[in-house]
C-alpha cells in the first residue's frame, strides 16, 4: 500500500492524503482515478507507472480511459 501512494505522488503530483484516498479506492473498488489528461500525457503516465511497478517487482497496474 506505500508503495501505491508513493507511486501516485511521484507520477501524478498527489499529496500524501490524496494519494492515501486514491490508493484505498483502488483497494476497495478495484479501480481509482489518477486524473484527466490529454492521451499523450496519459499515455506517458501509464508508462511511468508500469515501469515503476516492474522495476520494483510489484504486481501495480496502470490503465488510461477515454472520458
Amino acid at each position: 500500500m506505500d508503495f501505491v501512494v508513493v507511486v501516485l505522488q511521484t507520477v501524478f503530483a498527489m499529496s500524501r492524503e490524496k494519494a492515501t484516498q486514491v490508493m484505498l479506492q483502488v483497494h476497495r473498488e478495484g479501480m481509482g482515478v489518477c486524473g484527466t489528461y490529454t492521451r499523450e500525457v496519459a499515455a506517458a503516465k501509464v508508462d511511468q507507472v508500469l515501469n515503476i511497478a516492474r522495476k520494483h517487482q510489484h504486481p501495480l497496474q496502470c490503465t488510461m480511459e477515454e472520458t
